[in-house]
């Protein structure tokens, strides 16, 4: 489990296949099979590993609201470890230990805040899309950069040039608006946005309840 997330975070899932696995292994391919019965179960494995990175309080502990907030920041932390996370668990069911694990004690906080019924799943859902969503959005992003051969900060100027040059005659508000970035840290900002967002979540959650 461990060399298959190696390769998949060096090559995404384009780059997982038993061949070069195995070749990471110093093995033969057939050997794998001996493990796990095709690819798609390697992944299984794999993406349940990776479930257990995210920390989840149990809620008695850390209070809900704390405790979804660690969740989280914890998820997209793993997220950013992990980009290629998003597009593999999009079309799967998560049922192995771990990930039953996380859904009991993510639960758990919910329950905790007073939600019932669907409600409680509605609200454990919203939370783990905007998760998935924002931090999906912001490995791919970084996964750009990378492709690039430039530093963030390289990046981040050269786009910060060419937006400003597009919004120079026609959108003077947006040029304004564009111009209040320079020098910002692109990576401090996104974190920020993610905190924000996740707040107005928080706060609109507590109004439901």
């Amino acid at each position: 489990m461990r060399a298959a997330i190696e390769l998949l975070d060096s090559e995404g899932l384009a780059g997982l296949s038993m061949r070069k696995l195995a070749d990471r292994l110093g093995a033969g391919a057939t050997s794998i099979y001996w493990y796990v019965e095709t690819k798609d179960d390697l992944l299984e494995y794999v993406i349940d590993e990776i479930y257990a990175e995210v920390d989840v309080p149990e809620a008695d502990l850390a209070g809900w609201r704390s405790g979804v907030i660690l969740l989280a920041h914890s998820l997209r932390a793993t997220i950013l470890r992990h980009p290629w996370l998003p597009e593999a668990i999009s079309s799967r069911v998560s049922i192995g230990p771990n990930a039953m694990s996380l859904s009991r004690r993510a639960m758990d906080l919910f329950r905790s805040a007073g939600f019932t019924g669907f409600e409680l799943d509605h609200a454990g859902s919203a939370l783990i899309a905007y998760v998935i969503g924002t931090a999906g959005t912001e490995a791919a992003l970084l996964a750009v950069v990378k492709a690039s051969g430039k530093t963030v900060s390289e990046w981040a100027d050269e786009v910060y040039t060419q937006a400003l040059e597009a919004a120079k005659d026609d959108y003077p508000e947006l040029k304004q608006r564009i111009a209040n970035w320079k020098n910002v840290d692109l990576l401090q900002m996104r974190s920020a946005s993610f905190t924000f967002g996740l707040e107005c979540l928080l706060d609109g959650f507590q109004v439901r309840l």
